[in-house]
């Protein structure tokens, strides 16, 4: 159960349909929020059985790297609370060396929230509402293999900065989490592999990977009424890995 009270709130959460997003929009669910979720499978049905609890929330199909697909996207809100930008992309066996690949990536995780927030701009102003972005520890280094994460990651942390600073005269707050190696269908290349687990479990002073719900608190803290004064700040919750 949260420790929040998000009742009355509308929360929208792109890519809640599993990893961090999910569990960051289990937490609005269960502090009393309606949530809006979105994902790339066509229906709420299609992640029966994966790491997504889609119970009691609004599901919408959208790939946020689709500028038409944003463009035309409507969750039947007029004004909204909490807007979290979870969705992202990732490529693996250098194939963000590939141009295509990396502009696709980009796409995801950097054209696809400054649409969404410029889109949601007026319905969060409204109520005064905020923006929490997902980034990563590779917002603030490069990662070998993925140049187009790393700059998508590292674009995301001063776009929030620079939306921090243009929407807070309407009241709206930006921040954005920064979380390391956590446990998602996005990384299960690193801890499915049992060595490469154990290598950077090695290197995190707490002595584990992250799960989702390390990072959901963080967000349910960011986006509630005890988080009023911080905006234009980045959160690293990576277990002391950055230490």
């Amino acid at each position: 159960m949260s420790v929040f009270d998000f009742a009355g709130k509308t929360v929208l959460v792109t890519g809640g349909s599993t990893g961090i997003g999910n569990a960051a929009a289990r937490g609005f669910l269960a502090g009393g929020a309606r949530v809006i979720v979105t994902g790339t499978r066509a229906s709420a049905a299609d992640y029966a059985g994966t790491d997504g609890d889609l119970a009691g929330m609004e599901y919408h199909r959208l790939d946020q790297g689709d500028v038409a697909a944003v463009a035309a996207f409507d969750p039947g809100v007029t004004s909204l609370d909490v807007l979290v930008v979870a969705g992202a992309k990732v490529a693996y066996k250098r194939r963000e060396f590939e141009i295509d690949t990396f502009a696709d990536v980009l796409a995801a995780n950097l054209t696809g929230p400054m649409q969404l927030a410029v889109k949601f701009r007026e319905a969060l102003a409204a109520v005064r509402g905020n923006i929490i972005m997902v980034g990563s520890v590779a917002s603030f280094r490069g990662t070998v293999g993925q140049p187009a994460y790393s700059a998508s990651k590292g674009g995301l942390l001063t776009l929030m900065r620079t939306l921090a600073q243009a929407f807070g005269p309407q009241g709206v707050r930006v921040n954005l989490v920064a979380p390391g190696l956590v446990r998602s269908k996005m990384t299960a290349i690193t801890w499915e592999h049992p060595g490469r687990l154990a290598a950077t479990t090695a290197q995190v002073p707490l002595a584990r990977i992250g799960e989702p719900d390390d990072i959901a608190g963080p967000i349910l803290f960011l986006a509630s009424d005890m988080a009023r004064y911080i905006t234009g700040t980045s959160l690293v919750i990576d277990g002391g890995l950055s230490a």
